[in-house]
């Protein structure tokens, strides 16, 4: 029997040199230390915050393998291993599963517009070159494809390894409609708005955050699954203060070199990111005014999150 994926899980940042000339395995060394002490269940790398389109195939195979041998069983591994060219998609995700990870997340065939059928037989040659779970990725406004639930729930029901979803349309009761599609046999996971998804029957979250504030946004997914939604509100309502901040004035850009930058100031620098991705260095003054703006919110979910433990432990 397979083992049940839950929680928080960081899809993280990948960390780079000055001049993202080479990746930093000194610095993932210590950021992933700081996920363990904090919760954190499982890491997710190479996904759209890890800027896997930038990763060369050596540099992929290295940090794949550096991170499962450095986690040593303390987190579960994800690994992305999307590719718009099936074969490599195929090879990504063998040699993941050859050098130990836990479970793979995959967007579909992105920038084709492909139909389900196109879809459906990519995941297919997926799951006959691994044994790994997958974890599907639907993100229309990054992927240009948008998979519906009855695709969803055609994929879960006709291969035993698929049974989660990184739900990202922004569409929340399509958590409802792929439980339905898929008959109970898939696990959504959401992509955002936690309580909301969670209402919805959602079964775990794929965590952006958990790059700068990974306490807090485990916690309130632990308090997610214990229908606990004021508490998971009060958290939430703060969360959303960093993307109103981030993406003000400049909606197509912000989430990966915030998140770098925001580690920084947690205490974990992680470089910044590569081209063509803004970096945080270009931004100057107003890239340092946001994040300025933003360390206090980092500092509040603290204090936040220590007196809802210390109300509950109180109650007890």
């Amino acid at each position: 029997m397979r083992r049940l994926f839950t929680g928080s899980h960081t899809v993280s940042i990948t960390p780079f040199t000055p001049g993202g000339a080479e990746i930093d395995f000194e610095a993932w060394e210590g950021f992933l230390d700081w996920q363990v002490a904090c919760g954190v269940p499982g890491i997710i790398i190479l996904g759209t915050t890890g800027e896997f389109l930038t990763i060369t195939d050596a540099e992929r195979s290295a940090f794949v393998k550096k991170t499962v041998d450095y986690v040593n069983g303390r987190l579960v591994v994800w690994v992305g291993t999307m590719n718009a060219h099936t074969p490599n998609a195929v090879r990504y995700s063998k040699e993941a599963e050859d050098l130990g990870a836990d479970g793979l997340m995959i967007i579909p065939p992105y920038y084709y517009t492909p139909t389900e059928d196109e879809i459906f037989d990519y995941y297919k040659e997926i799951c006959k070159s691994c044994d790994l779970q997958i974890m599907l990725y639907n993100n229309p406004f990054t992927s240009n494809v948008d998979m519906p639930a009855s695709l969803v729930g055609r994929l879960a029901k006709s291969f035993e390894q698929i049974r989660y979803i990184k739900e990202a349309s922004q569409r929340i009761e399509r958590i409802h409609d792929i439980l339905v599609e898929s008959e109970g046999h898939m696990n959504p996971w959401a992509g955002q708005r936690v309580l909301e998804s969670y209402k919805m029957g959602a079964k775990g979250y794929v965590n952006p955050y958990g790059n700068y504030i990974p306490r807090a946004s485990v916690k309130f997914v632990e308090w997610a699954e214990q229908k606990r939604w004021d508490d998971v509100q009060a958290v939430q309502s703060i969360i959303s203060k960093f993307d109103t901040i981030i993406t003000k004035g400049h909606p197509l850009y912000g989430h990966q070199c915030y998140s770098k930058a925001l580690a920084a100031a947690a205490g974990h620098p992680v470089g910044d990111v590569r081209a063509p991705i803004t970096t945080f260095e270009s931004l100057g003054q107003e890239g340092r005014e946001r994040v300025a703006r933003m360390v206090p919110l980092m500092k509040e979910l603290d204090t936040l999150v220590d007196a809802i433990e210390e109300r509950k432990a109180v109650a007890k």
